[in-house]
């Protein structure tokens, strides 16, 4: 359970900093991080974190398949985990 929490805050860390240095990148038009890698972190446990770096940053708020998608990500992997726990 250790290693699922841990895993789950360092994808999610993860997440986090690839947004921040996506919105860094795209104020000085330098070199971005491809959006398939922001969802590819976010499908594999980052969605909380990617959710959180949209907001903080304001990042990714007029594409639709953001807005959308991230969200129903966090939606989808929560369900998951109380069906895979559930008594």
């Amino acid at each position: 359970m250790y290693v699922l929490i841990g895993y789950l805050l360092i994808a999610n860390a993860v997440s986090l900093y690839l947004m921040g240095h996506d919105k860094a990148q795209a104020r000085k038009r330098g070199r971005r991080v491809p959006e398939r890698t922001l969802f590819l972190w976010a499908l594999i446990g980052g969605s909380i974190g990617a959710v959180a770096g949209m907001r903080i940053w304001r990042h990714k708020t007029k594409h639709p398949s953001f807005v959308i998608g991230m969200p129903a990500i966090v939606v989808a992997q929560l369900l998951l985990i109380v069906w895979l726990f559930r008594p």
